[in-house]
């Protein structure tokens, strides 16, 4: 088979993966379990690694592929680790922290933010979920910090509707 099938071209002159391997488990499950299926699913070519803050995974999914790159055993630019920008958001407060992989999807942000809390999934007294008003530019702004670091290589935001993108896009100083 052709490698170059593998991937899609983006247009900033990455590509991503089109073969996928995600990695949620229950809780009961020990997170050991994902960090071996990780191990297994890179080994076995699969270089697009779905993963979300909500399967309480990121860390560890991020540091199987973190040391598969370290030991040369693949290139960085090959294993894309598809998290929302909302995983790289601390509990603490709207903080910033680095994930060092290669693509970050805004869409996951926006479309579920949940109020910054303790609880994972935060609920009012009657158990409805708390959202919060998430701000397209402020998001936006946050990613390209992360991307001028190097945090992250490529920004996707491929869910959005039209009035949306037409909004991040008209944002002065975008890059």
């Amino acid at each position: 088979m052709d490698p170059k099938g593998w991937y899609v071209d983006l247009n900033d002159g990455h590509f991503i993966p089109v073969q996928r391997f995600g990695n949620y488990a229950p809780e009961e499950v020990p997170k050991i379990k994902a960090v071996v299926a990780t191990k297994l699913a890179i080994d076995a070519v699969f270089h697009h690694i779905d993963s979300a803050f909500i399967y309480s995974n990121v860390k560890e999914v991020g540091w199987v592929i973190l040391s598969k790159t370290e030991d040369d055993s693949e290139e960085r630019r090959h294993i894309l680790h598809f998290k929302g920008a909302g995983y790289m958001i601390s509990p603490e407060g709207r903080q910033l922290v680095p994930s060092h992989l290669f693509y970050v999807l805004c869409q996951n942000v926006y479309q579920l933010a949940w109020m910054p809390r303790e609880e994972l999934v935060p609920q009012d007294g009657h158990g409805k979920l708390i959202f919060d008003r998430v701000d397209l530019c402020a998001m936006l702004e946050a990613v390209e910090m992360c991307n001028d670091a190097w945090w992250d290589k490529s920004i996707g935001v491929s869910i959005f509707n039209h009035r949306q993108l037409e909004k991040m896009l008209n944002k002065p100083g975008l890059k």
